[in-house]
């Protein structure tokens, strides 16, 4: 069986990149794993400004108290989101950084959930006019320590705009024509962390 690995793009922006940088990202990995086909993988591609979650927490209980799940859920969306999680085996979180942290629909997500995340392999690709460095740091805080998460060893890799004219376009939402050999030299650094990731999941 292929291993499940979400793809979860954490910008809900009306205008946004990160769908476009979301797929840039899976298209690195894809070619890694087709080069090496040693693994089979199936990909959720999971857009955060696409949930069904309200934007704050309605459940009763604390999430990393729940002990049967998703059925101790009240709510239907967040059994929803419940299963989707916790049907993955690993996960990659692209995300952009807002004010030198991560999106809050982004946390809000992750928030809604613990044991669904919980040992899971990870890995984090940031992007923005100088990387989106602070907002890696604190989502690999938040994943690989609040929620016990196993990240590659690699650390995060920041894919910073090469020039203002991309960075005007990614603040319109326009084509950034990532194709070919965009972020070229960063596209080892993702590679390597994804292999990382396979290295965690293959080790369970």
């Amino acid at each position: 069986m292929p291993f499940r690995v979400g793809l979860i793009s954490g910008s809900a922006r009306v205008v946004r990149a990160g769908p476009q940088i979301a797929t840039f990202v899976r298209g690195v990995i894809e070619k890694d794993i087709a080069s090496q086909s040693t693994v089979a993988v199936e990909f959720d591609v999971i857009d955060v400004g696409t949930l069904d979650l309200p934007a704050h927490y309605d459940e009763p209980g604390i999430p990393s108290h729940v002990e049967n799940i998703p059925d101790d859920y009240v709510h239907e969306h967040t059994r929803a989101w419940s299963q989707r999680i916790a049907s993955l085996d690993a996960f990659v979180f692209v995300t952009p950084q807002y004010n030198w942290g991560v999106p809050a629909a982004l946390k809000n997500a992750i928030d809604y959930l613990f044991k669904e995340w919980r040992g899971k392999p990870f890995m984090v690709v940031s992007y923005g006019g100088h990387g989106g460095g602070h907002a890696a740091a604190a989502l690999q805080l938040i994943l690989g320590g609040g929620i016990d998460m196993k990240a590659a060893p690699a650390g995060p890799v920041s894919l910073s705009f090469p020039n203002r004219g991309v960075l005007k376009k990614a603040a319109k939402g326009e084509d950034l024509e990532l194709a070919g050999d965009a972020w070229a030299d960063k596209q080892a650094d993702i590679v390597a962390a994804w292999r990382q990731v396979v290295e965690l999941l293959q080790a369970v």
